[in-house]
């Protein structure tokens, strides 16, 4: 799908504006956890969509479910009730091969630690989840250079990830993230490793390849700076996602 420029201005404020339809809908999430005896209900009807485009951030404090969300979004864990709906198709109930299919075909994870593959390259990283895919090896490696000089990364294309500093471990993992061409980013707090200067550079990265390509993007973070910096903003508050202006979070 292609999304013109003044499309992806106005899906930042809302999707719907437009006619797009959601890449990712939480429709009544429900996660119950239990601890002998005690009842934990993390997600209570939690709901949201998320467009083209976008780069929406998901906070909320520690232990309110952040992550549990975003593992059933990315088809990692099993909602105990709702649908997850994946580019117009429901996978709650997919077998785990058809889940493992959309995770690798329709998603790009970025976690806080970049978890490269320490015996290879920048470039081989980025390389490699393609391969699996079954892009040639030429072509992988042209959509690789290409992703890591998009970030600033052509001349360290070569070097381990020990040889890298923590942002450009972090730029390579985003490029891997993208190198399938997703729809959809899901990313666990991406520069919560990452000191104040260098979280500032990586974070522009990420949200300028999320609205240049058009993919849609949940981001739970706790930087709230950087929170009000994205297109909309999402609290995940008593298990319930509610939609607040970005200017306003505090």
């Amino acid at each position: 799908m292609t999304i013109l420029a003044e499309e992806l201005l106005a899906v930042r404020d809302n999707g719907r504006d437009v006619g797009l339809h959601p890449v990712l809908r939480l429709d009544r999430l429900v996660r119950v956890f239990h601890q002998g005896p005690r009842r934990i209900s993390v997600l209570n009807g939690a709901c949201a969509d998320i467009y083209p485009g976008q780069a929406v951030a998901l906070v909320g404090p520690s232990g309110a479910g952040k992550s549990t969300l975003l593992h059933i979004a990315g088809l990692l864990e099993t909602p105990d009730g709702g649908h997850v709906v994946v580019n117009g198709h429901d996978c709650t109930g997919m077998s785990d091969t058809e889940r493992t299919r959309v995770r690798r075909v329709q998603m790009g994870f970025v976690y806080q630690f970049h978890q490269l593959l320490p015996e290879f390259s920048a470039l081989e990283n980025v390389v490699i989840p393609q391969m699996i895919l079954g892009r040639s090896k030429r072509r992988a490696a042209a959509r690789a250079k290409q992703l890591l000089g998009a970030l600033g990364l052509a001349e360290r294309v070569d070097h381990r990830p020990a040889q890298l500093s923590g942002g450009e471990q972090q730029r390579t993992a985003i490029a891997r993230a993208l190198a399938n061409d997703p729809r959809l980013i899901l990313a666990d707090e991406p520069t919560g490793n990452l000191d104040p200067h260098t979280a500032e550079h990586v974070f522009d990265a990420l949200v300028h390849l999320i609205r240049t390509t058009g993919v849609a993007a949940l981001i739970a973070t706790h930087n709230l700076d950087l929170a009000r910096r994205m297109d909309r903003v999402l609290r995940l508050d008593n298990g319930l996602l509610i939609e607040v202006p970005p200017a306003s979070v505090r």
